[in-house]
């Protein structure tokens, strides 16, 4: 399939749906290509702070220098994906802000679910994945892949926040590739997955509504995350929780047991088998057995949680973001 077969993105088209008065955007731009729209959105609102008011969206429709977690890097072809950057100001205290990963993978799944009638889950806190090809047409389970199961990577996503106390969610969603242009076999799009729709404007106005919806509970709650009842919800899309796993520490060592829950501040809670409960806020996460709750397969994600005065909070492994 080539670039003239996958219809561009239309930028008045989005702002008439996505920019107020009409939805929750103040600006949408939409550029043909970007190295990374993270960095270039960072560097926008550094040189003119007043010409982004927020929110604010970054669309590219190729980036081929990605960022991921631990300075992975990526590449999607043309047309194939949403690749987007969106600057927030939540009105939030600033350690709330250890939230927003798990935050923009609640709104993420939640859109997918709606939108495309896939069953997205979350890896813990910033990988979007849905069941691999043949479960997700409601035939055989997929084929095992070790360290990932029966379950694919769609989404990746990267936060980062800003020195001014702003932050950025970058998200890369894979909608159109087919298998020969996806980088690992772990990686899947959404047309593989069989979704209900393709139409990348249909998905990216049903995500930037969800996103605001999401983040207005969590704003209108003051950043508490449990009050605004999201906790909960994140529990809920979580492919992680209930799942014994192993953790590589970034600063070495391994941390093993079940995946107990979320801290207050987002970080995972895992209780091991003498029953001391860890929190965790960075590492490399492994499945190792699924608990009863868990909805994804076995894997292995890459995550980082807290906060910073700036820098990333959480980062994708192979998938787009930012």
């Amino acid at each position: 399939m080539t670039t003239a077969d996958r219809p561009a993105l239309r930028p008045d088209f989005l702002r008439d749906l996505l920019v107020v008065p009409h939805g929750p955007l103040e600006r949408l731009e939409v550029v043909e290509e970007s190295v990374s729209t993270n960095t270039e959105l960072a560097a926008a609102v550094a040189a003119d702070p007043q010409a982004w008011p927020a929110p604010a969206l970054l669309v590219a429709e190729h980036q081929v220098g990605g960022r991921g977690r631990a300075g992975r890097t990526w590449e999607t072809p043309a047309r194939t994906a949403l690749t987007g950057s969106l600057l927030v100001r939540p009105d939030v205290p600033r350690e709330s802000l250890s939230w927003l990963p798990l935050l923009a993978g609640l709104a993420t799944v939640r859109c997918l679910r709606a939108t495309a009638g896939v069953e997205a889950v979350v890896k813990w806190p910033n990988d979007v994945l849905v069941p691999g090809p043949g479960a997700a047409a409601g035939g055989e389970a997929a084929e095992e892949i070790e360290g990932w199961g029966t379950y694919r990577k769609v989404a990746g996503i990267l936060c980062e926040l800003l020195p001014d106390g702003g932050a950025i969610v970058g998200v890369g969603l894979n909608v159109l590739q087919g298998e020969g242009e996806l980088p690992v076999a772990s990686a899947t799009s959404l047309a593989l997955a069989g979704a209900a729709t393709t139409d990348r404007e249909v998905l990216l106005t049903a995500l930037e509504e969800s996103f605001a919806l999401t983040l207005g509970r969590w704003q209108d709650a003051g950043g508490d995350a449990e009050v605004a009842g999201l906790v909960a919800e994140c529990v809920e899309v979580s492919g992680t929780i209930g799942a014994q796993v192993r953790v590589d520490l970034t600063g070495g060592g391994q941390v093993t047991g079940e995946a107990d829950g979320f801290g207050p501040d987002g970080s995972l809670l895992v209780r091991g088998d003498d029953g001391t409960v860890r929190s965790l806020h960075s590492g490399d996460v492994h499945h190792l057995r699924l608990g009863s709750g868990s909805a994804a397969g076995s894997g292995t994600s890459s995550v980082t949680g807290g906060t910073a005065s700036s820098g990333p909070v959480g980062g994708p492994v192979g998938a787009p973001a930012g």
